[in-house]
């Protein structure tokens, strides 16, 4: 009887679909586990910036629920965790956010005020058929210090301080990297957001071609530029099918 039943099951699974039996979803981080002595989670890497000696202070917080606190004070510095995402099985990038003020002085497109309460970057595997030659050599360099982990191009999705949501500008230190506001301003400062993009069409259109894999998930506050002072939260980082 009981091999019977198995055998049932197992040529019922043998009958789904790869879609049926795939995960729904890949977690990025929850921020409920494995959490280091200073309070950052272990499986992200700290990014420091050459000549900026102010860092942001990352740590998770909270009670039942817990997440990522980023205090930002005249400092930058980020945290990052790679990832491998195939973007036609799962486009769409979840997560949830707050933050507890704007840069008032800061203002995307120029680089003495590129500051940000909350920006949230998806780094591409580097894509040489497509990149200019400039890019080729810049990527020559990073290879020298990083080696192949080097990412590509990003996508940044930002809580902007001017930019209208909706609208995307290049980074005015990267061109490689387009950010995109998908808060702005004031409004709802204080409140949690659930957010949802189709990563894989965002790229598409801001690139205009198909995208390479994701290698990396990259979180930044930072008020550096402008002198400010700024605090995020960061929680539920995800991908999932469409």
């Amino acid at each position: 009887m009981f091999k019977k039943i198995f055998l049932f099951a197992f040529f019922f699974l043998l009958t789904l679909s790869p879609a049926t039996l795939r995960a729904k979803e890949i977690l990025v981080d929850d921020f409920s586990t494995s959490i280091s002595p200073s309070g950052t989670p272990v499986s992200w890497k700290e990014v420091h910036f050459p000549r900026i000696k102010n860092h942001t202070q990352y740590k998770v917080i909270g009670g039942g629920n817990r997440y990522l606190r980023a205090y930002s004070m005249a400092s930058a510095s980020g945290l990052y965790k790679k990832v491998d995402i195939d973007l036609k099985e799962f486009p769409l990038l979840k997560w949830r956010w707050r933050v507890e003020n704007i840069v008032e002085t800061g203002e995307a497109g120029k680089k003495e005020a590129d500051d940000f309460a909350a920006r949230l970057y998806v780094t591409f595997s580097f894509d040489k058929e497509n990149a200019s030659f400039i890019n080729r050599v810049k990527r020559a360099a990073l290879n020298a210090v990083y080696g192949d982990e080097a990412p590509g191009e990003a996508i940044v999705y930002i809580w902007a301080n001017k930019l209208p949501a909706g609208d995307s500008i290049k980074n005015p230190y990267a061109e490689e990297s387009i950010m995109l506001a998908v808060k702005s301003g004031p409004a709802g400062v204080g409140r949690w957001f659930d957010e949802e993009r189709n990563v894989y069409k965002d790229y598409k259109k801001l690139f205009g071609r198909e995208p390479t894999s994701v290698k990396a998930i990259f979180i930044m506050t930072d008020t550096d530029n402008t002198g400010e002072r700024s605090t995020a939260y960061y929680d539920d980082i995800r991908f999932s099918e469409d």
